[in-house]
């Protein structure tokens, strides 16, 4: 009777605690180094391209394969220009940096956290996160696609709202062809 007891004791214990610690699903590091953020601005005379790294990042996914969060971080400090060369695209990438644009030597990393995933199809998701850039977290939503070990995601990001205002016909006005319009494309490509 008392090991029967015992028993019953123990499976109820155990049996509570699964149940008030659930597991959260498979976290997926991604290979930050494998992995790549290019980034798009547009202007009135044209556009520019660059990229920025990820400090780090995982992916969280259910028991069936399904995706259900994730969380990223950016390093600011490495943001580059690729469509440019030499001085113009040192002068660029210093002027991205300042506190013109993301103030990187204050606010040295952007961070992502998915609040809310829903599936639109095999191997696609609508996400919605919390985006933080320069100490600012507004609400984004993107779609992301996920083939074997690598995603994909799209996104446009307003800048007008994370205080990027050098050049935003938002905050000033008569800017005419030296206006930069609000929003940016970040593309990432995804390596888990």
């Amino acid at each position: 009777m008392k090991k029967n007891t015992l028993s019953l004791v123990l499976t109820l214990v155990f049996g509570l605690s699964a149940l008030a610690n659930p597991v959260d699903g498979e976290k997926k590091e991604v290979k930050t180094d494998e992995s790549k953020v290019t980034w798009k601005a547009y202007k009135v005379t044209g556009s520019h391209t660059g990229t920025v790294n990820l400090k780090s990042g995982t992916l969280i996914f259910d028991d069936n394969g399904m995706l259900t969060g994730g969380e990223f971080e950016a390093d600011m400090t490495s943001i580059t220009v690729t469509d440019l060369e030499g001085e113009y695209k040192d002068k660029l990438e210093g002027h991205l940096k300042s506190d013109d644009f993301f103030s990187v030597a204050n606010h040295p990393s952007s961070k992502l956290v998915f609040t809310n995933v829903k599936s639109t199809g095999k191997n696609a998701y609508e996400v919605t996160g919390d985006l933080t850039i320069k100490g600012i977290t507004k609400p984004v939503t993107f779609d992301v696609s996920i083939y074997g070990s690598k995603a994909t995601a799209t996104m446009k990001i307003d800048r007008a709202q994370y205080d990027v205002r050098y050049g935003s016909g938002s905050f000033f006005e008569n800017l005419g062809d030296k206006t930069i319009y609000d929003e940016f494309d970040l593309v990432v490509d995804l390596e888990f």
